[in-house]
């Protein structure tokens, strides 16, 4: 429908141009501009709600003239994803020799020269032709660059976002070219914001392709290590393991902190004097705890699940399984720690949650306290109200007789104060003994 209403738009307004520039009026610059504005506003209105791939499907459809007049009111920032879906003889028509770019942020090129990782800038499509990468690594990637991508090494990239609804044993796969799936999650341990990143890696007739939506430590840190290192990578499966091997790593770092923060809140839990505010707030600290090592314990499983995928798959050398086994023995030594912070994040919680007991028990005594005090002191002021009170100190005036009352209340409350304090001090002492 917004297809045939931007072609219906443009119709009308190459009419109303017509039009005006056939009559002499004296108003006629200020009718064309008003019947333009309400056009274009229309038309951009349009094209801000369809996306790129439909545009360039109208794009294609017009007229020369008319597809030229329409790209003037694309907004520039969408222009290079419109390029991407349009022919290469209506892309030249449009914008002439110029081409849509790919963005350094969005994808990375990486060859292997004397073992070390060297990146390659690709700022255009021609700059893939010849390309001896062993990795291309797509971060936010359009959808126009993923397919421009895969048409020109001949594979499907799909949106890592789209893909999390995946089975869990469609996550892992070879199709019918031989070329490896693997859907994982790797851990972005950000203060107070620790989540799992969706990434999805393709193993192509020897390149490794990563897409994702997200910067990683993880990659950071081993394209530092391969273009520093000689010979710390062979081939795309050689980075394939690094990075998981490298994710294992970052999740024992993590590990490492909630050992560190546990030790704190211990000894915090542990303290004489804890309030209920100081309570609460470890508390949820303790449970921002146990989401991190929750997802650290789903992360290494996820990696597990991969690399035993990748063994049965039968395409590695013998030193890449032996790799393999190094990182599922690690993996197997980080889920014995993460069971044992389980526990003590329990203990913790448990500790705390009795402190907090004991601060109410020690409120609801100090309540039980007062209400053994007052309650004979209520029963001397009860008889102090009746009439026969004026009886029984007939003849005594009555500031000396209810100023006795109340010295015998005070008298009363007092001891009955220190008993009680005495009765619990025996108690304690039993106890301690």
């Amino acid at each position: 429908m917004s297809r045939e209403r931007m072609i219906e738009l443009l119709k009308k307004q190459r009419l109303v141009e017509e039009l005006v520039h056939s009559q002499n009026q004296p108003r006629q610059a200020l009718v064309e501009t008003i019947v333009q504005r309400q056009h274009l506003g229309e038309l951009h209105n349009l094209l801000g709600q369809l996306p790129a791939d439909e545009i360039a499907a109208v794009l294609e459809s017009l007229p020369a003239e008319d597809a030229e007049r329409l790209w003037t009111q694309v907004a520039p920032e969408r222009q290079a994803d419109i390029l991407w879906e349009v022919s290469d003889r209506l892309g030249e028509r449009l914008v002439g020799a110029q081409e849509p770019g790919f963005s350094d942020s969005q994808m990375n090129a990486y060859e292997l020269v004397e073992g070390r990782l060297r990146q390659v800038s690709i700022q255009r499509r021609q700059d893939l032709v010849g390309l001896g990468a062993i990795w291309i690594d797509l971060l936010n990637a359009t959808k126009a660059e993923r397919a421009c991508l895969g048409k020109h090494y001949g594979l499907a990239l799909p949106d890592p976002g789209e893909a999390t609804d995946l089975e869990v044993s469609s996550r892992f796969q070879v199709d019918e070219a031989q070329d490896i799936h693997l859907h994982s999650n790797f851990l972005l341990d950000r203060e107070g914001d620790a989540r799992s990143v969706p990434v999805i890696f393709i193993l192509h007739q020897g390149m490794l392709f990563s897409v994702r939506n997200e910067e990683l430590p993880v990659f950071r840190l081993l394209r530092r290590r391969a273009s520093t290192q000689p010979g710390y990578v062979a081939d795309a499966k050689d980075l394939l393991l690094d990075l998981y091997a490298t994710d294992v790593e970052y999740s024992a770092d993590s590990l490492e902190d909630i050992y560190a923060t546990l030790g704190k809140v211990g000894r915090q839990v542990l303290s004489k004097n804890l309030s209920d505010n100081e309570a609460a707030t470890i508390l949820a600290d303790i449970a921002e705890e146990e989401d991190l090592n929750g997802r650290i314990r789903g992360n290494i499983l996820d990696t597990q699940r991969a690399l035993s995928f990748l063994m049965r798959c039968k395409v590695l050398l013998p030193p890449q399984l032996d790799e393999i086994r190094q990182i599922l023995r690690d993996i197997d030594s980080l889920n014995s720690h993460t069971a044992f912070l389980f526990d003590k994040i329990n203990f913790l919680m448990d500790a705390t949650i009795g402190v907090i007991n004991i601060n109410q028990n020690k409120r609801l005594s100090k309540m039980t306290v007062f209400g053994v005090v007052f309650m004979p002191l209520n029963i001397l002021a009860g008889i102090g109200g009746m009439s026969e009170f004026s009886m029984m100190t007939q003849g005594i005036p009555w500031p000396l007789a209810y100023g006795g009352v109340v010295v015998a209340m005070g008298l009363l409350g007092w001891l009955t104060y220190v008993g009680v304090r005495y009765f619990e001090n025996r108690k304690g002492e039993a106890a301690a003994a």
